[in-house]
């Protein structure tokens, strides 16, 4: 029970920037009077203050005006905003590594049809 409680707290991600949040996240909800599903977010303290940023600037007084704001600070904040190369380099290796994995199974599956039908074909 208590490793669970610790797996729990450890993975605790920031919904903007997916960044570790060791201490203080943040939690937001919507407040009532928007539209059907009610989101709700963990923040870390520097996109919590980029999102503050953000809604003191904004005009809106509409109830979606947290939603709206999250949205902007997210296409800022978020890792895939700005790709990297060395981000694309690990994307690309990644899928490397998944298609080989792929053409081994492939390569396994094929010679275990070929041993098993062999002495059928005697």
């Amino acid at each position: 029970m208590q490793a669970q409680i610790w797996r729990r707290q450890a993975t605790k991600r920031c919904a903007v920037c997916t960044s570790r949040i060791w201490f203080g996240p943040i939690p937001l909800a919507e407040p009532e009077g928007v539209p059907e599903p009610r989101l709700s977010w963990l923040l870390c303290r520097y996109c919590y203050k980029a999102l503050l940023v953000e809604l003191r600037r904004s005009p809106i007084l509409s109830p979606l005006r947290l939603r709206i704001a999250i949205g902007l600070v997210a296409a800022d904040r978020s890792p895939q905003a700005y790709p990297t190369r060395i981000r694309t380099y690990i994307s690309d290796r990644k899928w490397l590594v998944f298609i080989a994995v792929g053409f081994i199974i492939a390569m396994i599956v094929h010679l275990a049809l070929i041993v098993a039908i062999a002495p059928i074909s005697r």
